[in-house]
Parts: C-alpha cells; sequence; structure tokens
C-alpha cells in the first residue's frame, strides 16, 4: 500500500473526529476535577459584536485562571477592526480584547505564562495556522500581550510546512558573530536554512566560526560602507542564485543625552541602524536578489517604540524602521514577500550586561514575566516570521519583551 502524502479527503474525516470512539462533548468548566491543568487556552472571540458579548470572555477563563499550567499559553482570536469600520459597536468590542488580553497576560505572567491576541482579517481566516502554532509553542516564550494582525493581502503558493520549514531556502542574517544574530543563524540553520553569516571585517573569527558550526557562509562586509549593497547583492545572486530571507540585525549604540551628543555619533547611529537597512534592502529589490515569497525582518526595538533616556539617535533609527516596514510591505505583498519588524525589550546579551546592576534588575521587573530574555528568545520569532506558514503576517511589529511595560 502506498504510504499517504498530504491531507486526507475522505468524506469521513471532514466532520468532527471522534478519536478513540470518544465522540466530541461539550465541556462544563465548572466542573473540572481538581488536578486539571491547562498548557494552552484558545477563545474565539471573532463572534462577539457587542459589550454584552464580552462576557464570554469572562466566562471562558474566570473558571480556568487557576489551573493555567506553568508556562501555559493563551490566545485569543479577534476580528481585525479595521474590517468592520461600517460597524462601529462592533469594532469597538472587538478592539476591547487587545486591552483584556495585555491584562491577562500580566495576571499570568507570574506562572512564566503568557497570552497573546491574534486579529484577523476577514477573508484570511486560512492563514491562522502558522501563527497559532508558534504562540502555544515553547518558541514564544518571551512574547506576551502582544496584539499580532493577520491579513490576507500577501500572495501565496507555497503550502505551509512544519518540518523544517525553512528547507531549501536561503538566508541572510547581518550582525551573525554574536548575540542575536548568531542565535538566529543557529536556530534558521537547524529549521533547514541556508544561512550567509554577515558581519564586519574585524570580526572574521568570530563569524567564521558561527558559520562554520551551523553549516552555513561568510560574507565580510561593513553595512556603513557605500559599496556594502553591490557587494551583498552580487555574492548572493552569484553564490546562492538569490536569497530568500532577509534579517536586518545588525546595529550599534551611541548613547548620550542630546545636549551631550556629538555629531558623528548621532550620524554613525541613523547610517548603520537605518540607512544601511534601506540600502541593502533596496538593491537586494532593484537587482531582483530577494526572491518571490521571501521574508525581510528588521530588527527595530521597544526604545524606538517608547523612546528612552540618552537614546534619541537609537531611538530616532529604530523607529524609522518601523516605519520603512510599515511602507515597504503593501509594495512587495504582490510579489508574496512578507516585511516585519521585531522589537526586542530587555535582552540579556553583552551589551546589557555592561548596565549597571540594579537598573539591570529593574528592566527585567518591569516584563511580566518578571526576567530578561535571551537571544534565543528573539530568534526563535524572526525564525517564526520567515516561515512560510507566516505569510499572513505582514506590516507587524512583534514585540520580544516579556510583556514590558514600556512601550508594551
Amino acid at each position: 500500500m502506498a504510504p499517504c502524502r498530504g491531507r486526507i479527503q475522505s468524506s469521513e474525516f471532514r466532520g468532527p473526529g471522534e478519536a478513540y470512539g470518544r465522540p466530541p462533548h461539550a465541556l462544563d468548566l465548572g466542573e473540572l476535577p481538581e488536578r486539571f491543568k491547562a498548557h494552552g487556552l484558545v477563545f474565539d472571540a471573532t463572534a462577539c459584536k457587542t459589550s454584552e458579548d464580552l462576557r464570554s470572555l469572562y466566562d471562558f477563563f474566570h473558571p480556568l485562571m487557576r489551573r493555567v499550567a506553568s508556562c501555559g499559553r493563551a490566545v485569543v482570536l479577534g476580528t481585525a477592526p479595521s474590517s468592520l469600520t461600517n460597524d462601529p459597536v462592533a469594532a469597538a468590542t472587538q478592539a476591547a480584547l487587545e486591552g483584556f488580553t495585555r491584562s491577562l497576560a500580566k495576571e499570568l505572567g507570574k506562572r512564566g505564562s503568557t497570552a497573546q491576541l491574534l486579529y484577523v482579517e476577514r477573508g484570511a481566516e486560512a492563514r491562522v495556522e502558522g501563527p497559532l502554532r508558534f504562540f502555544l509553542s515553547h518558541r514564544s516564550a518571551f512574547v506576551s500581550g502582544q496584539p499580532l494582525w493577520i491579513s490576507g493581502g500577501v500572495k501565496h503558493a507555497t503550502p505551509e510546512t512544519w518540518e523544517a520549514p525553512l528547507s531549501g531556502k536561503v538566508a541572510l542574517v547581518t550582525g551573525a558573530a554574536r548575540g542575536i544574530g548568531e542565535a538566529t543563524a543557529e536556530i534558521m540553520a537547524n529549521e533547514g536554512a541556508r544561512v550567509v553569516c554577515l558581519d564586519r571585517p574585524q570580526d572574521d573569527q568570530l563569524c567564521s566560526q558561527v558559520a562554520r558550526r551551523i553549516g552555513g557562509s561568510v560574507l565580510l562586509a561593513d553595512v556603513s560602507d557605500p559599496e556594502a549593497p553591490n557587494k551583498i547583492a552580487a555574492l548572493l545572486a552569484a553564490e546562492h542564485g538569490g536569497v530568500d530571507i532577509v534579517v536586518h540585525n545588525a546595529g550599534i549604540t551611541r548613547d548620550k543625552t542630546l545636549a551631550k551628543m556629538k555629531p558623528e555619533q548621532w550620524d554613525m547611529t541613523l547610517d548603520i541602524n537605518l540607512a544601511a537597512i534601506q540600502r541593502i534592502t533596496g538593491k537586494l529589490i532593484e537587482d531582483g536578489v530577494l526572491r518571490d515569497e521571501g521574508r525581510v525582518i528588521l530588527l527595530s526595538s521597544v526604545a524606538g517604540i517608547a523612546g528612552n533616556m540618552g537614546q534619541t539617535n537609537y531611538a530616532a533609527s529604530k523607529s524609522g524602521v518601523i516605519g520603512y516596514m510599515r511602507a515597504l510591505s503593501p509594495a512587495l505583498a504582490p510579489r508574496g514577500i512578507t516585511v516585519n519588524a521585531i522589537a526586542p525589550g530587555f535582552i540579556e546579551t553583552r551589551l546589557t550586561a555592561a548596565i549597571p546592576v540594579m537598573i539591570r534588575e529593574a528592566a527585567r521587573r518591569l516584563s511580566n514575566l518578571g526576567q530578561g530574555g535571551l537571544p534565543r528568545d528573539v530568534g526563535e520569532a524572526i525564525t517564526f516570521l520567515s516561515t512560510p506558514g507566516a505569510f499572513g503576517v505582514t506590516g507587524n511589529v512583534l514585540r520580544v519583551c516579556g510583556g514590558a511595560l514600556v512601550g508594551a
């Protein structure tokens, strides 16, 4: 008998399943056994149209709050309010889901659990599976209290794959020698991608070690060099025939209050963190090196959303990254290319290790989870946005901040 491939099409399997002869039945949440623990909760609030309908949130979550397992996951599904402009009451009802989910995340955070909101545009319901898989998994450990918008505007032909989803893909990761870039390169390689590790010539040894460990390749270039876009585009075209995933992770900080900041500190930060991204991405698009159904992920920061003392240059650059992403995403949607930004919060890296201990501890406690994140947490979110299953996610800012009070 030939092995089955793809989805089973028999009519017997199209309705609700009856696993082991036990038909599905409604669960009485008030009569759950004491030992019951929920590792994942999904509530479909898309049918809520009035404030009275929101009572269903209370009825579902109230009896379960003490039964959520440690490091559990909760996901609320809603309809994008922008899809309901002709019904202000329904739009307001759906907008209420954001306040509810953010607060739910804060209440669950003390047990290491998270809560997210997925706003689904009408017609994009079939695109929910990939994001839902990510947010119900351990890979979303430091993402909490975040709304994500799922839309139907991106052309898509490649079927979603959940086993090694990046197989056959070429990924460029800038700033890959250490920290978030290194973690991202490793995770992507584990998911099947051929990773091109880019970093400065000064970091040749570190970058080469990362590439050797993951079976990738090295591209040495200073992104601030005016010739870098030409060099990067030419190498990707010649050695790989193009690129599928571009992760703009390279960046710097030159922190000073505005009164004390030197002009070169301003210029360098804006050039490397923002202008270089625009130059490189523009060249890859212009030369046709970025392939159809590709993924572009830009590293922003919670500082770019909320601002930060002594970081006017850095915050401006990271806010600019978000603006660039939002303008670029609709332009590339017809080619099936998604463009998103990641905004990390307090991540335990060599840079944050230099922060005075009391400030570091305060930053950790500002998150719902009461701790900082790891470079791997950001890498997991970047990898999720790179997969075929994330084709419904574009023009989003995904904050990997543990639900931090600042910028959340």
